[in-house]
């Protein structure tokens, strides 16, 4: 008797940041070990092993579901994006691959640079045992939001430290 497999999961979030340009954003994701200070339900973040800002990287997250290593499989700071894959879990995810990507607004500035960007986060994983997909789809969503609110908040804390406007 042939197994059955279950379909993909796939879904995308979008985090739209007003007073910030993906030159300041990109700096914040780029930093693939600092997950801890921007994502809400982790308390613990570090290099495992690998080279900052390579691709192979491996970080150690621990937080409020459990423990997961991620692997960095590709970093554009070009193009402002990166990809990661979630190693091992103990929550279960199984052959989770995401994309990060900050992204310009249309909208432009009074200098002619974009007056903002968006944060797209998109994935593609195995069903998760006893979630359904939108409520999953909720998690990133919301998390996402949060860490786009932390992102402008520590910009605007910085320029106000260095008396920008």
């Amino acid at each position: 008797m042939a197994e059955e497999t279950q379909p993909k999961w796939k879904g995308k979030a979008m985090a739209v940041l007003k007073r910030s340009t993906p030159d300041q954003i990109w700096p914040f994701l780029e930093e693939f070990c600092n997950l801890d200070r921007l994502f809400p339900d982790i308390h613990t973040c570090y290099r495992v092993e690998g080279s900052p800002g390579q691709p192979g990287l491996v970080r150690h997250c621990i937080g409020k579901f459990g423990w997961v290593n991620e692997k960095l499989l590709t970093i554009d700071p070009t193009n402002w994006s990166l990809s990661y894959q979630v190693l091992e879990n103990n929550f279960g995810l199984n052959n989770y691959v995401a994309t990060l990507k900050v992204l310009p607004t249309a909208k432009m500035g009074d200098d002619g640079k974009p007056a903002g960007c968006e944060i797209e986060w998109s994935f593609i994983t195995d069903p998760i045992q006893g979630m359904k997909l939108e409520d999953f789809v909720s998690y990133i969503d919301n998390s996402l939001q949060f860490m786009a609110k932390k992102m402008e908040d520590a910009l605007n804390a910085q320029m106000q430290r260095f008396g920008m406007p």
